[in-house]
């Protein structure tokens, strides 16, 4: 057979020298953060070669750049997360990919036929026999796979496939800043026919909107809701909770026009600015505004049955604890981090419930037990039309630099959604 020729992807390494320039000189030069000064590379690679039989080689069509990628790229993110990923790696994982290749233990697939990627790993992908799943794999929810930080049994190039939780930060599964990529069967989805690689490209932040109002049970809210960010997933999550159902009242808090209208276009009643703005939504609900002797203002009655905070920082977590009505769900969708200065008065005083949701898994939806790409991939085709705006900017692999500097700056740019195409 002949060799397959090498392929070309974005390559990004961690390393303390790479930590130390990105936090002394990216205020100066984005060099630091994806140029010259970067550990970010556009690199030849050899062609992933099927690590088993129950793999799948993927030509990547499209590949989003996630707000998770640039946080790593930027050092921005918690260390906490550094032992279950592995670098030198392709970043990317938000893929819609065509099928070139499939073991024999993947039949349901074949060449040409268009698919997305689900980029975490399942026990079963790391090689593992089904007696040494771990807990959360064997339960349908692998995004919190217990086995990430360790090596898997699954031998590749000679080696035990290394540590890591997800496609796109890890040293052995490439993701889709490159050429080609290899997915588990598992990870493997097909796009229903007539949806458009710029809209199918969504599925896997979508899957993320679909699995925090699921399993929130956001849909049975009596409302109003707030869905507070103005990225990817907070467009996520608006869209899910229509596309799923939700019937009550739906407030967006979005900064800009572009977003604005992108909101109200997904499904949101409202939309509110922060500040002022989003205040008002909140005195709309019948709260009632108290100023205490030190410190900004606090409110009671009324409030938001569900907050859903798709920043993650602590401004945001803060704004989700006051809206909240007593006994109130804060749905956790943005990757929060080390948060100084957080006051936790009303967790406790309001009876708050705070939720994370990470990734996907199976679902009970529609009286079954499905996977969550399954459900959003259903919903995307029933509703293909209101997602067609969402990605705003294609940009080929090599000008991967201008779609980080757009990706970073929305304000300038104007950006909703950044897309690679290799």
């Amino acid at each position: 057979m002949e060799k397959p020729s090498p392929v070309i992807a974005v390559e990004f390494n961690v390393t303390v020298a790479g930590y130390l320039l990105a936090k002394s000189l990216s205020r100066i030069t984005d060099s630091a953060l994806h140029g010259r000064l970067s550990r970010l590379s556009l690199v030849d690679r050899p062609a992933p070669a099927l690590p088993g039989d129950d793999w799948v080689r993927v030509e990547v069509l499209l590949c989003g750049v996630c707000g998770s990628d640039l946080g790593n790229i930027a050092y921005n993110s918690s260390p906490a997360m550094e032992p279950f990923g592995s670098f030198p790696a392709v970043l990317g994982h938000e893929i819609v990919g065509r099928v070139v290749e499939t073991g024999p233990g993947a039949s349901h697939l074949s060449p040409g036929q268009r698919v997305v990627i689900d980029p975490m790993i399942h026990c079963e992908a790391r090689g593992h026999p089904s007696d040494r799943w771990c807990p959360s794999c064997v339960s349908g929810l692998h995004a919190t796979c217990e086995m990430a930080g360790e090596e898997g049994s699954l031998a590749v190039g000679g080696q035990p496939l290394a540590r890591g939780l997800t496609t796109g930060y890890h040293r052995d599964l490439p993701g889709g800043w490159g050429e080609e990529i290899v997915a588990h069967r598992r990870q493997v989805f097909p796009v229903p026919e007539g949806l458009d690689d710029r809209v199918a490209v969504l599925a896997e932040p979508l899957a993320i909107g679909v699995h925090g109002v699921l399993g929130s049970g956001a849909v049975r809210s009596r409302g109003p809701v707030l869905v507070i960010g103005s990225g990817t997933i907070a467009f996520a999550a608006i869209w899910s909770l229509r596309a799923l159902g939700y019937e009550g009242r739906l407030i967006a808090q979005a900064k800009r026009p572009h977003e604005v209208a992108m909101a109200h276009a997904l499904g949101a009643d409202e939309t509110a600015t922060p500040g002022d703005e989003a205040r008002q939504a909140l005195v709309d609900t019948g709260t009632r505004a108290y100023m205490p002797v030190v410190g900004d203002e606090v409110y009671a009655g009324g409030g938001f049955d569900f907050v859903f905070d798709c920043v993650g920082n602590a401004s945001s977590l803060a704004q989700s604890l006051r809206f909240a009505s007593p006994r109130g769900r804060i749905v956790l969708l943005g990757c929060a981090g080390q948060l100084k200065n957080l006051d936790l008065t009303f967790l406790w005083a309001r009876e708050l419930q705070v939720q994370g949701f990470v990734g996907y898994g199976m679902e009970e939806w529609d009286g079954r037990r499905r996977h969550t790409f399954d459900v959003t991939l259903e919903r995307m085709a029933a509703d293909a039309g209101a997602l067609a705006g969402l990605v705003t900017h294609v940009f080929p692999l090599d000008q991967y630099r201008d779609a980080l500097r757009a990706a970073y700056n929305h304000r300038r740019s104007e950006a909703l959604k950044v897309v690679l195409q290799p």
